[in-house]
Order: C-alpha cells, then sequence, then structure tokens
C-alpha cells in the first residue's frame, strides 16, 4: 500500500472521527488541527489498528511528526516490519 492509499484510507476513519472535516495531507500535524487532542489521538490509534489490523509498539506512534510518517509507520507494521 502506498503512502497516498494509506492516507486516503486514514481520511475515512477522520471522517468519521472529527466534527469538523479534517483534509490529510502528508504534511499535516497534530497541532494545526484543533480537535485532535490526547483524548481524540487515543481514539484515532484504536481506529487506525482496527481498520489496518496493525499493533503499534510503545512510543512508535509518538515519533512521527506528521500523516506522512504516520503512515509510513502504518506500512511499516501491516508489512510486518
Amino acid at each position: 500500500m502506498t503512502q497516498a492509499e494509506t492516507i486516503a484510507s486514514l481520511q475515512q476513519i477522520f471522517d468519521d472521527l472529527f466534527m469538523d472535516k479534517v483534509i490529510l495531507t502528508p504534511e499535516l500535524t497534530a497541532g494545526e488541527v484543533e480537535e485532535w487532542d490526547s483524548l481524540t489521538q487515543i481514539s484515532l490509534m484504536l481506529a487506525v489498528e482496527k481498520r489496518f489490523n496493525v499493533r503499534f509498539r510503545v512510543g512508535e506512534v509518538e515519533k512521527t511528526r506528521n500523516v506522512g510518517e504516520l503512515a509510513d509507520l502504518i506500512a511499516r507494521r501491516a508489512g510486518g516490519g
């Protein structure tokens, strides 16, 4: 799955989770989205793990700086990395 395909799938999760429309780009950060707080982050990661059938290691997600890096992490996890 390419980064663009992963981000397209993430868009569906964001559309379900956030009240306001969030347009995902690889460069988008949590700080740029008003609703994206720590509680939303937990819900988001649970939805991502379920949708992509992946599990993240402790601290792994926190190291990502933007949606593109999150998409790359998902691809690594989904690929068994």
